[in-house]
């Protein structure tokens, strides 16, 4: 079976009774819980397939009503789910959804699943603009775009700046136009594929803020990572190289070539990287007040500079 988001839908909506789907649930939570997999993605499954709310997953209160509609069949949401036990596919390229800050994204295996603690790039860019004097006006760059995420983030926040978003993969500038599209900010975000700053020459030392999340795992450690990511995520927006900095150094000795002076430079970063990151930006001699900030489960994720 295709991933969801791939499957044309038939024009009629699929009905199934609340007994019936509450007796799927029931069995899929006993599947989830011999295959280590948190229940909460039953409720996230049906949330999006069946419309169904939090309140009443939790009350199991849809068994009673008489008919449900679907997005597909109840033998295809089954088919689906085993993908999900057999396969360990993401649930989110499942249902070609994956929710970040307030937006609703499509994704495919083309692009890496947008997580939570990215959502805190964004923060920090707009706090940089409040506190530093950062030019919102001026023009912001996500290097390594994926999904469209973070371009989609800097766009909504920061209403007045242009953005441009950077990938080299085809696949997922598709899925990031689609985003930017389906949001409504398609006029505020250019798209460029090809490698970190290489289609942004026209932009040297106008830049006002560089976001991204770029690879960072160390090559021999993405082989060790959990099946969903390993199998599933493109390797390209995951492998940083021997020690996992690659991609994070070419950033720090790029960027000023294009940074304005006060121009934010902003990435997240793994786990224990965070002093070898600092000591790339203080050594370099572009950037001034070198800044690492923690994620919400206090992890030093990400650091920020300014150019000088």
């Amino acid at each position: 079976m295709p991933y969801l988001a791939d499957a044309q839908f038939p024009k009629s909506l699929m009905f199934v009774s609340g007994l019936e789907l509450w007796q799927w649930v029931n069995q899929a939570k006993t599947e989830a819980r011999s295959s280590d997999i948190p229940l909460a993605e039953i409720d996230w499954l049906l949330q999006e397939l069946a419309g169904l709310d939090r309140l009443a997953l939790r009350l199991e209160s849809f068994k009673d009503l008489p008919k449900i509609e679907l997005k597909l069949s109840l033998s295809e949401l089954a088919q689906l789910w085993q993908r999900r036990l057999q396969e360990r596919v993401p649930v989110q390229y499942l249902t070609g959804v994956a929710h970040w800050r307030h937006f609703s994204l499509k994704v495919t295996p083309a692009v890496l699943i947008p997580r939570p603690e990215t959502e805190l790039l964004i923060d920090l860019a707009v706090e940089a603009v409040k506190s530093y004097g950062v030019n919102p006006k001026s023009h912001w760059v996500d290097l390594g775009t994926g999904s469209g995420a973070i371009a989609i983030g800097l766009a909504s926040a920061l209403t007045n700046a242009r953005v441009y978003a950077v990938d080299c993969s085809s696949e997922a500038l598709a899925v990031a136009r689609l985003n930017a599209e389906n949001l409504g900010l398609e006029s505020r975000i250019n798209f460029y594929q090809g490698s970190w700053w290489e289609p942004l020459a026209f932009l040297k030392g106008r830049v006002s803020g560089m976001v991204s999340n770029p690879p960072y795992i160390p090559s021999s450690t993405v082989l060790t990572l959990q099946p969903e990511v390993l199998k599933h995520e493109p390797h390209l927006a995951l492998d940083g190289g021997f020690d996992g900095l690659e991609c994070i150094r070419h950033l720090v000795e790029t960027a000023p070539d294009y940074l304005e002076s006060g121009g934010v430079w902003l990435v997240e970063m793994m786990a224990g990287q965070a002093e070898a990151v600092a000591d790339m930006l203080d050594s370099h001699g572009s950037y001034c007040d070198v800044q690492i900030f923690s994620d919400l489960a206090g992890i030093d994720r990400f650091a920020l500079a300014y150019r000088l």
